[in-house]
């Protein structure tokens, strides 16, 4: 009972730790805000317009994807033609859509795929981003997901151009290390977290809409995932834009984009060799970092339930047509190749340089838990996980060259108009980065690295929240900013029943939860 009071207390003293130092934030990074961003506030639930990892049922990611799409299906979005009045020499703000040259890769539904791009003209630094939000694997998941987010497999709604936030952003104040680059945005629009190669033998696709006839065999769908191929053409398509002349390609995405990024940036370097670019071509992987599921599932993953991350990925695969990287493939009996959807397993056979992006208690991996911070009271059982999963997080990314990683629960950090205001130990994101481009600089050209200059950075504070930058936990119902009582009430701490006086002078307490950021 005293380690539970203790417990209780470590959190109460570093939620209040937390929030003291984001009314700090807010005051000191207002100037970062874009005009179109709004508030801090719009910033957590920009960052979750991906539903990444399945939720116990389809009914409830239905939930979570509404509550979120409601307010940020076109989130940045601008009217066709915004761009045209801007005065001669002004470099574009928005990004705008480009359809695929190939019409024979597409969509989910069959239409036409495509990406945004914001050129920067005499620049030749490249970022390539790959949208994040998980994925269908049958039948049933994919008319669920075209029934409810329509966005993520089809074109059809797509806007004509779109404004970047945080690393896609075009002001410098908000975005200092790459908003003076061409920054293409790739809608995912394949399902299939970008490895597809479709299309896959399956029946031809219908006619468009929403409302779709029952297949006779359920385990046939009419859609094609062509997610690896629609990065190929994007590619081609960038050509005559200037591509080919590019020093640095940075290939990055959030989430499932993230994963994404694992799985094809030595696959787009091979490509930009074959062009005769010389090209550093680099990755940055955003909260697509997971590890496997802990629970225990049934072995055939009924339909009816979302199956664990692994099983969907296997399942995916021979939907999808799938390819992972050859090298990480070749580890691996065939049937086994989903494991090289997992970032600790793939990394050691990767040849491109990799950054890594990671809270240490993701919301997405643990809502495949079935752990939901606010909306729920929490076991000891999954106090423990959520425990265990910060270090389990951190001895998986400890060989990673380039990470950042703060102890926050959180999901997805680099488009978040706020991103420069996270730290770990005293060093923001974009200070990492550029740390880590300038590293990758002086070896490339057989020069001493600066000292100084941090790009390994993972939070020392074991528990969650006890970096005094993170960002405010939002309930993720009603995505209301959550009070310190109802944190600890989610967490299922009662503090009067543990006898536990907040008033009490727990500076030193608060010294030791507070050694992160």
């Amino acid at each position: 009972m005293k380690i539970l009071g203790l417990v209780a207390f470590l959190l109460l003293l570093g939620a209040i730790v937390c929030q003291n130092n984001r009314q700090n934030n807010v005051k000191t990074s207002g100037k970062s805000t874009k005009k179109t961003g709004g508030a801090q506030g719009a910033d957590v639930s920009q960052s979750s317009t991906e539903v990444d990892l399945p939720s116990r049922s389809t009914g409830s990611i239905a939930a979570a994807v509404s509550s979120r799409e409601q307010g940020n299906g076109n989130r940045g979005a601008a009217p066709v033609g915004a761009g045209s009045t801007r005065s001669p020499g002004q470099q574009a703000e928005e990004m705008r859509l480009h359809f695929l040259k190939n019409t024979q890769v597409t969509c989910n539904d069959g239409t036409a795929a495509g990406f945004y791009l914001r050129e920067f003209r005499g620049s030749r630094r490249w970022l390539l981003f790959l949208e994040g939000g998980w994925c269908c694997y049958s039948k049933e998941t994919c008319d669920f997901r075209y029934q409810n987010i329509p966005r993520l497999m089809s074109s059809t709604a797509w806007p004509q151009t779109k404004t970047g936030s945080g690393i896609l952003s075009f002001q410098a104040v908000e975005n200092p290390h790459w908003h003076n680059a061409n920054i293409v945005f790739i809608p995912y629009c394949s399902s299939d977290v970008w490895s597809g190669t479709g299309p896959a033998p399956n029946p031809p696709p219908r006619p468009r809409g929403r409302e779709k006839e029952k297949d006779q065999n359920a385990n046939t769908t009419e859609y094609t995932f062509m997610g690896s191929l629609i990065i190929r053409e994007v590619i081609k398509d960038l050509i005559p834009k200037g591509i080919k002349q590019a020093k640095v390609v940075m290939l990055t995405g959030t989430s499932a984009g993230g994963t994404g990024v694992l799985l094809n940036i030595d696959r787009v370097a091979a490509q930009l060799e074959q062009l005769g670019t010389e090209a550093q071509v680099r990755g940055l992987v955003d909260s697509g970092w997971f590890l496997e599921s802990k629970q225990q599932r049934s072995p055939n993953c009924p339909e009816t339930v979302s199956c664990s991350p692994e099983d969907a990925i296997k399942m995916g695969l021979r939907l999808w047509n799938g390819v992972v990287p050859n090298r990480c493939r070749q580890l691996y009996k065939k049937g086994e190749e989903w494991q090289c959807f997992f970032g600790h397993k793939l990394y050691s056979t990767m040849t491109s340089p990799l950054f890594v992006v990671q809270w240490l208690f993701d919301e997405e991996q643990l809502r495949v838990e079935n752990i939901y911070m606010g909306s729920q009271r929490m076991t000891p059982e999954q106090w423990q996980y959520i425990q265990n999963l910060g270090r389990e997080l951190k001895t998986s990314l400890s060989d990673v060259t380039a990470v950042f990683a703060p102890s926050c629960l959180s999901h997805t950090m680099i488009t978040k108009s706020n991103w420069m205001s996270f730290q770990v130990k005293g060093t923001s994101l974009p200070r990492a980065l550029q740390c880590w481009d300038k590293n990758l600089e002086a070896v490339r050209n057989n020069r001493t690295p600066a000292r100084g200059c941090p790009f390994h950075l993972v939070d020392t504070c074991q528990w969650p929240q006890c970096n005094p930058t993170c960002p405010a936990l939002v309930d993720q119902a009603t995505q209301q900013e959550l009070t310190l009582l109802q944190m600890l009430v989610a967490l299922g701490l009662d503090l009067q029943s543990l006898g536990v006086d907040p008033q009490e002078d727990g500076d030193s307490l608060v010294s030791m939860i507070s050694n992160g950021g």
